[in-house]
């Protein structure tokens, strides 16, 4: 069974698919990110369903590599007995607004025999696929709740039964066959074939991925992981909708064996708002206006009160957290879950995160309209009550509410936000009001997260743990990045939370979560702290950090939620948080170089 780290991702801004190196699709889902899967073979190998192409070659070593500044993936299989190539991509910009992903599989060196299985499991595999021909295709239609249905076409022929569709052929040096999974309900009245659209396909959709790349303003140094890391969040970026999902996948495991295993397909406020930073660092505004039009939309019922903190796609409430009990788990991780029960948490944290987002959006793209603005005062007024409450925060423990540190420092952001709002656009606002929360957040921080011994600020309110998400301080400007407080705090991260250049969230041996089993380091982290140290002047040993986490990415420059004992990586993946911290990281470490 393939690892995490042995996939690539392609997708079409409302999806997206896992792509193995032994050339099979082993996640996806359908028609959205946050759609059951169609394929899991990831999550249970009998059972998840798989899109194979399978060479007929021993001994072969696989690599894998993107087109330069796209996310079409090519996936070669190279032996003695002959090279294979297959190019796989979600197209982009058909005339019909259709939906459809596309493999191309070529011999490259050598006559070579391939076998071709396409074995949908609906609805997380809980529903059959009832299948038919149609016109020289096969079509898949889901018996259960998600009724969904696929059409397949290929360039050769398909015998199609018990649920999948099959064929074996041989290809010459240079030839090649096209197959072509869309969506069941699009017309095939004069549908060109299959090679042909093939071809007009993989140009538009290049061509997108091109010239949505050369808007960027990056033009610093690693720009190649700079702009690999901008198409993961752009994967993640509803086109229809404007919102951004966490992570393309669910219940990969943060720590394997132990239930940690968890749903981020959402939109969530706090992870959409530092995508958001990411986007307008490098110049990509559209997606801040996207955003800023998803977030007027949102269905947010009655008056302000605590934030809903993730919703679907389209803005809808987030589905219950279920187990799915039929799936095996990654290699033996269970239970696999969907939903997330993190929904009926109170995180106040994500305050300052939006209020950030909104700012930084006012500043460089779109001035604050008035209809925005009453909602957000009415927003920080429940705020200036309510801040000064334990909640669960950043991590999502299960263990109960406590007075945490980075929610203190994020509720600061908030009204200190909302007072250079104002003040800058001359908003009607209680100012005052909210100049006196923000200057008594300030005090409670410095007075009852300042651990003297450890010379740190801490994870809670009179504790002793280290949480690093203490790392935000400076970047947030809520404190200088050169205060002697804070250099200190620094050292302490250091000396507790790292192994080299990877940085754990929290140690197990302090911070009680409610979960078992011992997690990874966190990669977010981990390039927090190589800006962290670039912005206190650092900049040698910054660099130095940065470059060997770059070390720790797939072979295609993508990073799971966390990074095991083994270096192996945790978690669902490609994951949002990861990505957006190194384009902070990279970006902050190259303007303070110099360009």
């Amino acid at each position: 069974m393939l690892g995490i780290e042995d996939h690539g991702v392609i997708g079409d801004l409302r999806t997206a698919a896992l792509v193995g190196t032994d050339g099979a699709i082993d996640f996806l889902c359908w028609p959205r990110l946050d759609s059951p899967s169609v394929f899991a073979r990831l999550l249970d190998h009998e059972k998840g369903g798989a899109f194979e192409i399978s060479p007929q070659l021993e001994d072969t070593r696989c690599q894998q590599l993107y087109l330069p500044d796209t996310n079409v993936l090519l996936t070669r299989h190279l032996a003695e007995e002959g090279v294979s190539e297959i190019s796989d991509f979600m197209a982009i910009g058909d005339e019909d607004g259709g939906q459809r992903m596309v493999r191309r599989v070529k011999a490259i060196r050598r006559e070579i025999r391939f076998d071709v299985r396409c074995a949908p499991r609906f609805d997380y595999a809980r529903a059959e696929a009832k299948v038919t021909r149609e016109d020289g295709a096969v079509i898949f239609a889901s018996t259960g709740d998600d009724a969904t249905r696929l059409r397949l076409r290929a360039s050769v022929p398909l015998s199609a039964g018990n649920g999948e569709a099959t064929t074996t052929f041989t290809l010459r040096p240079g030839e090649a066959a096209t197959f072509v999974l869309e969506d069941g309900g699009l017309a095939l009245g004069g549908c060109s074939s299959v090679e042909s659209y093939t071809a007009e396909a993989f140009k538009r959709t290049t061509n997108y991925w091109r010239d949505w790349v050369s808007r960027s303003t990056y033009r610093g140094r690693w720009r190649p992981e700079v702009m690999r890391s901008a198409l993961v969040l752009k994967l993640l970026t509803s086109a229809e909708y404007g919102s951004v999902s966490a992570a393309v996948t669910f219940g990969l495991p943060e720590a394997p064996g132990a239930g940690r295993n968890w749903d981020y397909r959402y939109a969530w406020i706090r992870d959409s708002a530092f995508t958001m930073y990411a986007f307008l660092r490098l110049g990509f505004y559209e997606e801040a206006t996207a955003y800023q039009v998803w977030l007027r939309g949102l269905k947010v019922e009655g008056p302000p009160g605590p934030l809903p903190l993730l919703f679907t796609l389209d803005g809808s409430p987030a589905p219950a957290e279920q187990e799915l009990d039929h799936l095996s788990g990654y290699r033996g991780s269970r239970p696999v879950r969907t939903g997330n029960a993190a929904a009926g948490q109170l995180q106040l944290d994500i305050y300052g995160e939006l209020m950030d987002a909104i700012y930084l959006s006012d500043k460089y793209t779109n001035p604050i309209w008035s209809a925005d603005w009453q909602y957000l005062s009415q927003m920080m007024d429940w705020l200036a009550e309510n801040w000064n409450q334990p909640d669960e925060g950043i991590w999502e423990p299960r263990s109960g509410r406590q007075h945490t540190l980075h929610s203190r420092v994020m509720c600061w952001v908030a009204f200190d936000r909302a007072v250079r709002l104002a003040n800058k656009r001359g908003i009607p606002a209680p100012i005052e009001r909210w100049r006196r929360e923000r200057d008594a957040i300030y005090e409670d921080v410095h007075e009852n997260f300042w651990n003297e011994e450890l010379k740190a600020f801490v994870q809670t309110k009179g504790g002793y743990a280290l949480d690093a998400a203490c790392l935000l301080m400076p970047l947030v400007r809520f404190v200088s990045a050169t205060d002697p407080k804070w250099l200190s705090t620094l050292q302490a991260v250091k000396t507790h939370l790292m192994d080299d250049s990877l940085v754990y969230r929290y140690s197990a041996d302090t911070t009680e979560d409610g979960l078992d089993g011992l997690e990874g380091t966190f990669n977010m982290c981990s390039f927090w702290y190589v800006e962290c140290l670039a912005r206190a002047g650092d900049l040698a040993q910054a660099r130095f950090l940065f470059d060997k986490m770059l070390g720790y990415a797939n072979p295609l420059g993508l990073f799971a939620e966390e990074t095991g004992p083994a270096g192996e990586p945790l978690g669902n993946f490609p994951q949002a948080f990861t990505h957006l911290a190194l384009i902070s990281a990279a970006f902050t470490l190259n303007r303070m170089l110099g360009d």
